[in-house]
């Protein structure tokens, strides 16, 4: 397996979902005041992208071992496993190998920030691992969807408050919801193209159980939730205002991408652009989010 088809298996591209969680939780904890120590989160941003990156090598190697990938349906040209012949266990070897690095860090972390790092990361992995494995994968049920946002989004979030700043309360855990929902609008869109295969292969995804003409909706309405939250949030206390005027400069971008997706419509033809404009989407408004943190943290 070469590099570039490694990158294939993990999809790399869409690491941009937990380098953005990442990133604006360290920004939301120096607005907060409290000084980011370098090497305990260089290791928890590490450890948090290697479950990631193996999450979806296990999700990579369970679609190919179950037979859910086909050439004829499957357009993803970063599918390697199914256009390039790149055995599936070569997968199922990178998402141990990925696992077992994040071990390793997390551990190393746990010295310096207290055993309940191990616990986090144990169940971070477990889920993932969950989420494609298994005999009952949560990702062929509606809860896929909830548990993926909830962990990239507001799980990981709260993990690095936490690191940094000792303890976990309600104003981190509502910060870390616009992440949460933002999160969920990829996946929503993701198993809005998924759907007719997801229905033969016998998932019950969210986008299944909405049927046909209403399979699109909860990607807009997650995206848009996470739009509105974050001036809900400023005006609460729980973010800077100036967050609230970041998010308000990314919608135009937003929106251009979502009547993108609206008129290409929603299928396995569409997915590659549809995932491509949606990841455009998480982009502008993480930019606009980051923006507004440093503005706050400048002034």
């Amino acid at each position: 397996m070469t590099l570039r088809q490694f990158a294939g298996v993990v999809e790399l591209r869409t690491k941009v979902v937990s380098l953005s969680t990442l990133a604006l939780a360290a920004l939301y904890v120096l607005s907060r005041k409290f000084a980011l120590p370098p090497l305990p989160l260089a290791l928890a941003c590490a450890a948090a992208l290697c479950v990631d990156m193996g999450t979806t090598a296990f999700n990579s190697f369970f679609d190919a071992w179950r037979g859910l990938d086909h050439k004829a349906t499957n357009l993803e040209a970063d599918k390697v496993l199914v256009h390039e012949g790149v055995p599936a266990f070569a997968a199922l070897l990178a998402g141990l190998a990925l696992y077992a690095l994040a071990a390793f860090l997390g551990v190393a972390l746990a010295v310096m920030s207290g055993f309940w790092v191990v616990l986090a990361g144990l169940a971070s992995m477990l889920a993932g691992f969950l989420y494609s494995g298994g005999p009952f994968p949560i990702s062929r049920t509606a809860l896929g969807e909830v548990v993926a946002d909830g962990f990239l989004g507001s799980f990981l979030f709260i993990i690095e408050f936490r690191i940094v700043a000792g303890f976990v309360d309600g104003e981190s855990i509502l910060a870390s919801l616009p992440s949460a929902l933002m999160i969920g609008s990829i996946l929503a869109v993701n198993n809005a193209c998924d759907r007719v295969e997801d229905g033969k292969s016998g998932r019950l995804t969210l986008a299944i159980l909405l049927g046909p003409r209403l399979a699109f909706l909860p990607a807009p309405f997650l995206a848009a939730s996470s739009f509105c939250l974050v001036p809900l949030l400023a005006w609460r206390g729980v973010l800077p205002w100036t967050t609230a005027i970041g998010a308000a400069a990314a919608l135009p971008a937003a929106v251009v991408q979502a009547a993108g997706m609206a008129r290409r419509g929603f299928s396995p033809v569409t997915k590659s652009r549809n995932m491509a404009a949606i990841l455009r989407v998480l982009l502008a408004w993480s930019l606009g989010l980051a923006a507004g943190f440093l503005a706050d943290i400048a002034f």
